[in-house]
């Protein structure tokens, strides 16, 4: 299997260029959909250990149905697939052009939940127009167990969120632990309570928001992913997510610029215009860099050949 490693603001993405398995006809979230229920083994050998880790988010290149389209990707993490993913839309942009395959300008990339744009300004500066976001429920209450009474709004930016404006514990890397045991037992108490996304949709994503301490900024996050991991990066849908809900209340006006910074210090600059529908359409800016070329090896000897998954 063919691949190439990048960051984006810290956080990783592998993009899978050869070695993919057979994912059959149908639109792009139906091999979606059979990547996730048929190829588990498939995306635990790419991205866990001891090949990869558990904040690493897969890029499968697939051929899109939009002819427009520079590619389709199906994104997903050690867990499951993903609807849309931020930070790793701005990697497969990177690593396009790093491939020589688009040049600067603006390119349509296809997903499972619908096509997004993306213009490279530079060899690592990447803005993604995202898919519609919007706010599903405001000023949602749980008891968190060892935390208390935490008050959340839940959100959509192509994966779903609940997002807290005052964290309980400060917004820094030293706090790391803190902040995952914290949002692990916020998710926790949200499925304990019934409350999802729209259609009963899984909350898997938890955010949590404090002041910033890089200059420029407006806020600094702290995110916890699907499989338990925290991204490193601000984080795109949930900088979507955030602004979704800063529209819905008046904070925040259409086309100004907002930064956000992450945990570890990296930031985004993000903004939005009006939706189609009931949201806005977020834009995302950040910078990747390429931070390997590899072919994974498959022995079939090897014990932990389809990755370990604990």
């Amino acid at each position: 299997m063919r691949v190439i490693d990048s960051h984006t603001a810290g956080e990783p993405t592998r993009v899978i260029l050869e070695g993919a398995i057979d994912l059959g006809a149908g639109s792009l979230a139906e091999r979606a959909a059979r990547l996730e229920s048929d190829h588990s083994d498939f995306c635990a050998a790419a991205l866990c250990e001891p090949r990869g880790h558990d904040a690493m988010v897969g890029a499968l290149l697939v051929e899109p149905s939009h002819s427009d389209c520079a590619t389709g990707v199906i994104f997903f993490n050690t867990l499951q697939n993903l609807g849309m993913c931020g930070h790793a839309a701005i990697g497969v942009a990177v690593t396009l052009a790093h491939l020589g395959r688009i040049q600067p300008g603006t390119h349509r990339l296809e997903t499972p939940v619908g096509v997004v744009e993306v213009a490279l300004h530079d060899p690592h500066t990447v803005s993604v127009v995202n898919v519609e976001s919007y706010r599903h429920l405001k000023g949602v209450k749980v008891a968190v167990e060892n935390w208390g009474e935490v008050t959340g709004d839940v959100a959509w930016g192509g994966n779903w969120f609940f997002l807290v404006k005052d964290s309980p514990v400060a917004i820094e890397a030293a706090n790391i632990r803190a902040l995952t045991e914290m949002s692990l037992a916020t998710r926790d108490a949200l499925e304990r309570d019934g409350i999802t996304g729209r259609d009963g949709a899984w909350i898997d994503h938890i955010e949590f928001f404090g002041p910033p301490t890089v200059a420029g900024a407006h806020s600094r996050n702290f995110v916890l992913c699907p499989g338990g991991a925290y991204d490193r990066s601000p984080c795109g849908t949930g900088c979507s997510a955030k602004l979704a809900c800063l529209a819905a209340d008046g904070d925040w006006p259409a086309g100004a610029e907002w930064m956000q910074q992450s945990v570890i210090g990296s930031t985004y600059v993000i903004s939005y215009q009006p939706g189609h529908d009931m949201g806005i359409i977020p834009k995302i800016t950040g910078q990747a860099f390429v931070t390997s070329h590899a072919t994974l090896i498959f022995d079939p000897t090897d014990p932990y050949a389809k990755g370990i998954r604990c």
